[in-house]
C-alpha cells in the first residue's frame, strides 16, 4: 500500500527514527515476510492471449491480486537478461512456454515449482503467452 505526507526537511532524521520505532512495535518478522499466494496449476487450455488480454483488463491491488498460478514445470533453457533478470523457455504441460523472472539472476533446477502470473510478448508481430515468474519452490 502507498501513503504520502509532507515532512519538513530538517525533520527528516526524527521523521525516520520515529517510523522505524513504530515499525520494530508493530511488525513481527512473520508481517515482513513475503508470503506468495497462488490459485493453484494452470490447465493448458487456458494459456491464451485472450485470456492474457481479458486479466490485463481487470482492476487488481491491495486485497485482491492479478491470478497467480502455481505448479512443477520443466527448465529447458535459461539465461540472464541485463545482468539481473531470468529469461526462461519452459515446459509446461508439454508445450513449450517463454517466462521471465525479473530482478531474479540466480539460476533454476532441471525442475522446479513455479509461482507464475500470464502475460504477452510481442516479437515480429508475433503476440505469445509468457509467463511472469513471481517465485520458485525447490
Amino acid at each position: 500500500m502507498a501513503a504520502g505526507c509532507t515532512i519538513d526537511a530538517d525533520r527528516l532524521d526524527e521523521f525516520e527514527s520515529t517510523l522505524q520505532q513504530v515499525a520494530h512495535e508493530w511488525l513481527d518478522a512473520a508481517t515482513l515476510t513475503r508470503r506468495l499466494e497462488a490459485d493453484g496449476p494452470l490447465d493448458k487450455q487456458y494459456r491464451r492471449i485472450d485470456l492474457v488480454d481479458a486479466l490485463h483488463k481487470e482492476v487488481w491491488g491491495q486485497g485482491f491480486p492479478a491470478p497467480t498460478f502455481a505448479e512443477t514445470v520443466e527448465v529447458v533453457g535459461q539465461r540472464l537478461v541485463g545482468e539481473k533478470h531470468l529469461a526462461l523457455k519452459l515446459k509446461h504441460q508439454g508445450d513449450p512456454v517463454d517466462a521471465m523472472w525479473f530482478n531474479h539472476a540466480e539460476p533454476l533446477p532441471p525442475r522446479v515449482k513455479l509461482a507464475f502470473r500470464l502475460d504477452a510478448d510481442e516479437w515480429q508481430g508475433q503476440r505469445r503467452v509468457r509467463f511472469l515468474v513471481e517465485g520458485a519452490e525447490g
